[in-house]
């Protein structure tokens, strides 16, 4: 598995290296022509693969070429490259894939996967989206990013979930539909949606853009909307949303690695912002080199930090040092660890799993600051003595508001910075779901919804 893995990391990249390229280059363009609100409207997903590898003004003939196998008919779609121009009906039937959800009971306006138990295993699921509503976005999900969150609810590992559950927080998309009133967005932009869809927007905290902890925040999935209707996540075809709750995602950015910066990405992000760990020349640990970690070493760098990594083992060194690490210090080395105490400005603390953190408070200079964004399952025991002496600060950091979070994407748009990722077909997500338990990832699994989802 492991080789597979890191063959299918590589082709990825190099594909995705590949589409940048050719965007990068006048590559002859096939303009898409006869796409009026009612055809997008009827053939969402074709109409937002032309936006995912395209624009208003067409797309290469190239990628159009490249990408004909793995969403099309492969001799159809690349027949529409011969020319400079196609119908969009000429495009719908040359990408267009047999409904996946014919088949599945129930219905719903949406296909998406759920779990029914604590068993947590996902099959397929319809399920209603509401009506799109004056200030509401229609996105067809392109790319949806899988968490650790996921599987812990879908398990009801933190509480009870609301079965069904289709989870998913980590959403990409192309905006297909907006309300009459929605002045953000429009038909082929690029969107996401991240952590949480609402709140109730009247607190003082909503009022002080606050809103994560508003005490009515709705979450993305396992959450019920303020008219009753389940909250359901991204494993799905589409999403409507509030524009307010919605994130513009810079064009430079392949979608496939978006989706994590919606909950992986603002996580590590918002400790640099909120404890002024975002100066060039701090010297910032990053405990853990996972979905999380990696984040958080790629914003050290970007900020112009001095990154090391804490881990168990140096063997994920060279993959630490090619995201802007230094190095990693083994957190068993004894050695290690006693040169390089009282170094660190700051620490970032990603790991779920139970570990000592008075071994990483011993790293901290005076004034240091460490900050928890995992969630082990044991408290803390925690050596006041310390903390007190050097005057160091233990906090937590819970995502970021919806102001940080677009911060977050248009500094990873200056930065070209995405996640690491495995994409995945739909199909293989209970599979996924065993590896990220198992910490078998590099560095997170992404649902390619379009190839993978049919309604």
């Amino acid at each position: 598995v492991n080789l597979q893995t890191c063959l299918g990391d590589f082709i990825c990249s190099i594909y995705c290296l590949r589409l940048q390229d050719l965007y990068k280059h006048n590559m002859p363009r096939i303009a898409v022509k006869g796409i009026d609100a009612d055809a997008r409207r009827q053939h969402l997903r074709e109409f937002s693969l032309v936006y995912e590898f395209g624009s208003a003004d067409g797309i290469d003939s190239q990628v159009l070429t490249d990408v004909s196998a793995k969403y099309g008919n492969d001799a159809a779609a690349k027949a529409l490259a011969n020319g400079d121009a196609v119908d969009f009906k000429q495009f719908v039937e040359a990408f267009a894939k047999p409904s996946q959800a014919a088949s599945v009971e129930g219905s719903g306006n949406c296909f998406g996967w759920a779990a029914r138990d604590t068993s947590g295993h996902l099959a397929p699921y319809k399920f209603d989206r509401r009506n799109l509503q004056p200030t509401d976005v229609l996105i067809k999900i392109t790319h949806a990013g899988m968490c650790h969150s996921d599987l812990h609810t879908i398990r009801g590992d933190w509480g009870p979930a609301k079965y069904p559950v289709v989870p998913g927080h980590e959403i990409a998309g192309i905006v297909v539909d907006v309300g009459s009133k929605v002045t953000k967005f429009k038909p082929g932009d690029r969107a996401g949606v991240g952590v949480f869809v609402d709140s109730c927007r009247e607190c003082n905290l909503c009022k002080k853009g606050e809103e994560i902890f508003c005490s009515n925040i709705v979450y993305t999935y396992n959450s019920v909307h303020h008219d009753g209707l389940p909250a359901q996540g991204g494993y799905s075809t589409h999403i409507v949303n509030s524009e307010d709750y919605t994130f513009t995602i810079p064009s430079n950015l392949p979608l496939a690695g978006v989706g994590p910066l919606l909950c992986a990405g603002i996580t590590t992000y918002s400790p640099y912002k909120d404890h002024n760990l975002d100066k060039a020349g701090l010297k910032v640990g990053v405990v853990g080199l996972g979905g999380l970690g990696h984040m958080a070493v790629k914003f050290g760098a970007a900020f112009g930090c001095e990154v090391y990594v804490i881990s168990r083992s140096k063997a994920k060194e060279a993959e630490a040092k090619a995201m802007g690490a230094k190095g990693i210090i083994p957190s068993g080395d004894l050695e290690a660890l006693k040169e390089a105490a009282g170094t660190f400005d700051g620490i970032i603390d990603t790991v779920s799993a139970h570990h000592d953190v008075n071994i990483l408070m011993d790293l901290l200079a005076p004034r240091g600051r460490m900050v928890l964004v995992g969630l082990p399952p044991e408290k803390p025991v925690l050596n006041h003595f310390p903390l007190i002496m050097k005057n160091l600060t233990f906090a937590g950091s819970l995502i970021g508001t919806l102001e940080r979070t677009q911060e977050m994407l248009d500094f990873c748009g200056k930065h070209n910075i995405t996640a690491e990722v495995e994409v995945i077909d739909m199909e293989y997500v209970n599979k996924a779901m065993e590896r990220m338990e198992a910490g078998d990832v590099k560095f997170r699994f992404v649902i390619d919804i379009n190839k993978s989802l049919i309604a």
